[in-house]
């Protein structure tokens, strides 16, 4: 990338900001204070549009991490309003495919050796083409293929030049997030700077695939145990940090029902084990699939004799399965004390404890802790009493007008607090929103409730055996101190009767000496008041009198002053 190409790409970057912040500063703080922000209220929405439409056009010319970023303020639920989120969420990363030379010619200089000498076919024509690498099917040769015991592979090779184009990327980010820091409508909601270094951190980790690699067996270790759930054989001797060598293990698209049914498979089946294990994930592993797409996860059909996978217990009839996940390039690390919070927000939503769930967001940061939450708690109150318990299908049949008045009202009263997701749960959300999607996707009758329900029981199950651990182990160390308090009161009682019994009251003494000291000052304080007030009352009728009171105040002022710096230096 030439340093001409580098400036124009971060010029147009800079300049699609720079006018929509003077955009911005027009409507929303000259207008309001020329009298006019009626104007700005009625084309408010129209403009915020017209941004996210705007904006959506230049990521997708520009390609690179421009699309990551469309992608990634489409989670924002808590920054931006719907009218950018909604516009930005259905940008996908797709672009066209780089040609195949180059390819080429970054493979085997990252393998050290021609794609011909390291494998035994290299396809040039990609599987897929996104904005960071694309991925290609390729076989090991037979030396490799004995040693790992795998035969067919895929290659995901990081498009050249990208770390220039991220690096470009991120530093006009980094000057828009600046500017974004002085416009206080914008820094009073969100910290800009913050945001895009965890921007930055995901997009770094993203492009070094040695950290993917890591990440695909960390996964397949959590799931080692549960025949549901697959990862693909991570091939280390043809991984660098700009090649990843994987199993290949392409199946049927998730998303994909009518090649389901044709394997016998339930699609509601598969939502319902979808759904358990990204509760898994979250819950129990603390480490996410942040990119749940369709494109990135299989189900796969097996054996009988593999094992269990999504079968039901006891039903033999039709193949077993399991789901296949790839692309390990985003995760989310759920750390101890937010999963605690996020089970504590499950086990409230299934109670239907709108109470329980406030306290719930304030441990896991969402709520300010100054928060004043009694409008959120009645909106919480009233959305379980109305729409508690529905699920997706059931909500289609709701009255659309009584949806749109309850949905605004709901809105409202979330924007009036001071609302804010964390860093470290951008990710989470991502996940939890695709999964959503997915699962509704796959079986409309699909109840986030049903698939809530039973795990929060095991979670409140967990809760309760947590506690009883937590209160016999505070018996077993009561029980202890009852134990040796007859001994400890005996040696007590004997030192006493032997004269050996002391007290050390060195402490006590020097803490009411300095109370007496400061109980002395507040009267010299008063009595300095009362004869400063009481001199100026006189002097007018009686000067002498009123002159003299008021010299007088000051060696009590003095005393109320000093006497505690003397004091202390006098006991040194």
């Amino acid at each position: 990338m030439s340093d001409g190409a580098r400036r124009a790409r971060s010029r147009r970057i800079l300049t699609f900001a720079a006018r929509r912040l003077v955009q911005l500063w027009w409507f929303e703080l000259a207008l309001p204070k020329l009298g006019l922000a009626g104007i700005a209220e009625r084309t408010r929405e129209r403009r915020i549009r017209r941004l996210a439409e705007d904006f959506r056009t230049l990521a997708v010319e520009l390609g690179g991490l421009m699309i990551k970023v469309g992608q990634f303020l489409s989670s924002r639920l808590d920054v931006l309003p719907p009218e950018i989120t909604s516009e930005l969420e259905g940008l996908q990363d797709e672009v066209p495919p780089v040609p195949f030379p180059a390819i080429r010619e970054l493979a085997e200089a990252e393998l050290g050796a021609r794609l011909g000498q390291v494998f035994d076919r290299f396809d040039e024509v990609p599987v897929a083409a996104a904005s960071l690498g694309q991925v290609h099917r390729a076989r090991l040769l037979d030396g490799d293929a004995d040693e790992t015991g795998l035969r067919d592979v895929v290659v995901k090779v990081q498009r050249p030049g990208i770390d220039e184009i991220v690096a470009v990327d991120l530093a006009a980010l980094r000057r828009v997030a600046g500017w974004l820091r002085r416009v206080r409508i914008v820094s009073d909601r969100v910290d800009t700077p913050a945001l895009v270094e965890e921007f930055a951190q995901t997009s770094l980790e993203e492009i070094d695939y040695l950290h993917e690699a890591a990440s695909a067996e960390r996964f397949a270790e959590s799931f080692a145990d549960d025949p549901r759930v697959y990862a693909p054989a991570v091939v280390w001797e043809r991984t660098t940090r700009r090649v990843l060598t994987l199993e290949d293990v392409t199946a049927i698209k998730i998303n994909d029902t009518d090649a389901l049914r044709a394997a016998g498979i339930a699609p509601a089946d598969v939502a319902r084990v979808f759904a358990e294990i990204m509760f898994d994930q979250v819950f129990t592993h603390g480490f996410v699939h942040a990119d749940p797409h369709p494109g990135n996860i299989f189900v796969t059909p097996l054996p009988p004799a593999t094992g269990r996978g999504g079968e039901e217990p006891g039903d033999r009839a039709g193949p077993l399965w399991r789901l296949t996940f790839v692309d390990f390039g985003m995760m989310a690390e759920v750390p101890t004390e937010l999963r605690s919070g996020l089970r504590a927000l499950v086990i409230a939503v299934a109670a239907r404890d709108g109470k329980a769930m406030i306290e719930a967001a304030r441990e896991i940061g969402v709520l300010m802790p100054t928060a004043a939450t009694g409008e959120l708690e009645r909106a919480l109150a009233e959305l379980f009493e109305r729409f508690g318990g529905m699920g997706f299908a059931q909500l289609k049949d709701v009255d659309p007008q009584e949806f749109r008045e309850f949905g605004t009202e709901f809105g409202d009263v979330m924007r009036s607090l001071p609302f804010q997701l964390p860093e470290r749960l951008l990710l989470l959300i991502r996940s939890m929103a695709l999964t959503s999607g997915m699962c509704s996707g796959l079986d409309p009758e699909f109840n986030v409730w049903d698939a809530v329900e039973p795990y929060a029981g095991r979670l409140l199950d967990e809760e309760r055996g947590d506690l009883a651990r937590d209160l016999a182990a505070e018996a077993m160390k009561s029980a202890g101190l009852i134990w040796r308090m007859p001994q400890r009161v005996d040696a007590l009682i004997t030192k006493a009767d032997q004269g050996r019994l002391s007290f050390d009251t060195s402490r006590l003494e020097r803490r009411l000496d300095r109370l007496e000291g400061v109980a002395r000052r507040v009267v010299s304080a008063v009595l300095f008041a009362a004869l400063l007030i009481g001199g100026a009352v006189l002097v007018g009728p009686n000067p002498v009198l009123g002159t003299t009171l008021m010299i007088a105040s000051a060696l009590p002022l003095l005393h109320a002053l000093f006497a505690g710096v003397l004091g202390r230096r006098g006991r040194r």
